[in-house]
C-alpha cells in the first residue's frame, strides 16, 4: 500500500508536522486486537519503514512500540499479518492513504489518545469529528470540559494485567493474619441478631443451621430494612415483642413465601453462595457481581461432601481491590489507567448535563427527608448508600444500608415510625451527640475530585465498609458523580 521513499511533500500538508528543534518525548503505539506479526508505520517514518511491535508481557494479544518523537502532529497505520489496518476506536482522518489514525503529541500530554484537532491550521483532510477528543488541560486541579477519554488500548492492557493477577491469586490471599468471623444461629430471635450486628459493628453475618451442620445464608442490613418496612406497613408502632417472636429462620421462610405469592412459582431453598480458599480472586469477584451480593463466605471443608465446614473469612470486593492496589501501587506503569483522571475513564454514574435526553439523575436526598423515603430508595435503586445533600446539592453526609442497625441503640426501633423520623435524626443515632451534622469523620463520606487519578478512587474504595466514592466539586462539595465498588470491577473485568 505504501511505497518506500514516499514523497516528502506529503508531510508538508499536515500529514506529519513536528516542532523543529524540540525535545523528543516517548510516544507509545498500541495494537490491542491480536495478530502474529504486527508493525506500525506512519508519517514519522515517512511511510518508508515498518517498526515491528512486541507483545505486551502477560497480554499476548496486545502489541506495542515506543518511539521518541518531537511534539507535533502525526499519522500512522498498522500492518497486521500482511494487511494494512487502522484502529477504529482511535481518532482517524481520511486522506490520500485512506483512513489512518492520528496522533497529536505535546510535551505535556504525550498519550496515544491525544489527537489532531479539526481546527488545526494547515490541515487539508476530511476529519471524522465523531472520533475527535480534546486533550486534557488542568487548571487549579480541575479538568476542563471536553477532557479526552482514556484510550481503548490503555484500557485493554490494564484489564489484561488485572485479570492475570486475579487469576493467579486465590482466596488465601484475602485471609488476614488474625481476626474473627461472627456467625449467627438461624434460631436466634431477630431482635437479638439486630443487637449483635450493631454491637459488633459488622454489617453482615453468615447463618449457621446446627441441625443440618451447614452455613445456609447471610443476614444483612437489607433483611432488617425489609423487616422494619413490613412491620410498619402492617401495624402502628414497632414493638419489641414483634421482633422477639421472629427468629431468623422464620423471617427467611416468610420472605420466601412472599416471593411465591408474588410470582406464583415455588422457590426451593437456594444453596449459600460461597467460595473456597482455592478459588481465584477473579472467580470470587465474579460470584459477588453475578449474584448481586456484597459478601461471599470463604469456607473450607476437608470432606468431599462438604461436611464439617470451617468459616475462614468473609470475602468482599473491597478486600480484593485492596490486593490489587497493594500489588500495582508501586508499579503504576504496568497499569496505564491508574494515573489517569477518573473523569476520563468510562465508569461510574455522573450528574447528567442539562438537555441530555434519556438521562437519569443521581439518587440524592435532603437531610430532612423521612427515613422511610431513604429506605425505599435503597431497596428500589439497589444501591448501598445515598448521598445526603443540601439545597445546592453539596454533600453533607451519606446514608448506608448498614446505618439501619443504629436503630438497635437504646431500642429505638420500639418507639419510632419510619415516616416520622428524618434522615438527620437517624444519622445522629450512630454518631456522637456532640458531632455536628455533616462533619466528615472516619469513613462515612469518601470523596474525590473528578481530576483525581483512578488509583486514588480505588484506594478509597478498598477501605473496609466503603462501597461508594462521591465525586465532588472542589470547594463547594457539590456532587458530580458516584463510583461504586461494582463499577470498578465491572470496568476492570470488562463486564
Amino acid at each position: 500500500m505504501f511505497s518506500h521513499g514516499a514523497d516528502s511533500a506529503h508531510d508538508a500538508g499536515g500529514v506529519g508536522v513536528s516542532t523543529a528543534g524540540a525535545t523528543t518525548v516517548p510516544a507509545r503505539f498500541v495494537w490491542p486486537y491480536g495478530g502474529k506479526r504486527v508493525f506500525v508505520s506512519g508519517s514519522f517514518t515517512r511511510w518508508s519503514e515498518h517498526l515491528q511491535m512486541s507483545p505486551v508481557e502477560g497480554c499476548p494479544t496486545v502489541f506495542q512500540a515506543i518511539c521518541s518523537l518531537s511534539p507535533g502532529i502525526y499519522q500512522y497505520k498498522f500492518f497486521v499479518d500482511g494487511e494494512w489496518r487502522h484502529d477504529e476506536r482511535q481518532p482517524t482522518i481520511s486522506g490520500e492513504y485512506g483512513i489512518v489514525n492520528t496522533l497529536y503529541l505535546t510535551r505535556e500530554y504525550n498519550q496515544i489518545n491525544s489527537v489532531l484537532s479539526p481546527s488545526t491550521p494547515g490541515t487539508r483532510m476530511d476529519v471524522d469529528n465523531e472520533n475527535f477528543q480534546r486533550t486534557v488541560t488542568l487548571s487549579d486541579g480541575n479538568i476542563q470540559e471536553g477532557s479526552a477519554r482514556v484510550s481503548e488500548a490503555a484500557i485493554q492492557i490494564s484489564r489484561c494485567r488485572v485479570s492475570e493477577y486475579l487469576s493467579l491469586h486465590t482466596g488465601y490471599d484475602l485471609l488476614p493474619d488474625s481476626g474473627k468471623v461472627i456467625a449467627l444461629d438461624i434460631n436466634l430471635p431477630v431482635k437479638q441478631s439486630f443487637h449483635i450486628l450493631h454491637e459488633q459493628g459488622i454489617p453482615v453475618a453468615p447463618l449457621w443451621d446446627s441441625f443440618r451442620g451447614q452455613f445456609v445464608g447471610l443476614l444483612s442490613p437489607l433483611d432488617f430494612i425489609l423487616i422494619l418496612k413490613e412491620l410498619e406497613t402492617h401495624g402502628s408502632n414497632l414493638t419489641e415483642e414483634q421482633l422477639e417472636t421472629h427468629t431468623i429462620s422464620a423471617w427467611k421462610e416468610a420472605k420466601r413465601q412472599t416471593y411465591v405469592r408474588n410470582d406464583g412459582h415455588w422457590r426451593p431453598h437456594q444453596p449459600l453462595v460461597h467460595a473456597t480458599p482455592y478459588e481465584s480472586l477473579r472467580d470470587i469477584a465474579l460470584k459477588i457481581l453475578q449474584n448481586g451480593i456484597s459478601t461471599v463466605p470463604v469456607i473450607y471443608s476437608s470432606s468431599t461432601d462438604g461436611s464439617f465446614p470451617q468459616l475462614l473469612h468473609l470475602a468482599s470486593l473491597s478486600g480484593i481491590l485492596k490486593c490489587i492496589c497493594r500489588y500495582f501501587k508501586n508499579s503504576t506503569g504496568n497499569l496505564p489507567i491508574l494515573n489517569q483522571p477518573v473523569c476520563t475513564i468510562p465508569l461510574g454514574s455522573w450528574v447528567p448535563k442539562i438537555g441530555v435526553p434519556n438521562s437519569h439523575p443521581l439518587a440524592m436526598l435532603r437531610p430532612h427527608s423521612s427515613l422511610s423515603s431513604a429506605l425505599n430508595m435503597l431497596v428500589q435503586a439497589g444501591v448501598s448508600s445515598i448521598a445526603i445533600v443540601d439545597e445546592n446539592d453539596s454533600l453533607l453526609d451519606t446514608y448506608s444500608r448498614s446505618d439501619i442497625t443504629a436503630l438497635a441503640k437504646d431500642k429505638v426501633y420500639t418507639h419510632v415510625r419510619l415516616e416520622e423520623m428524618t434522615i438527620h435524626q437517624a444519622l445522629q443515632l450512630g454518631q456522637d451527640a456532640n458531632t455536628p451534622f455533616g462533619y466528615f469523620n472516619g469513613q462515612r463520606c469518601q470523596m474525590c475530585l473528578r481530576s483525581d487519578p483512578l488509583l486514588k478512587v480505588m484506594e478509597r474504595l478498598s477501605n473496609p465498609g466503603v462501597r461508594r466514592v462521591f465525586i465532588v466539586e472542589a470547594g463547594s462539595k457539590r456532587v458530580e458523580g458516584i463510583i461504586s465498588l461494582s463499577d470498578i470491577f465491572k470496568f476492570l473485568l470488562g463486564l
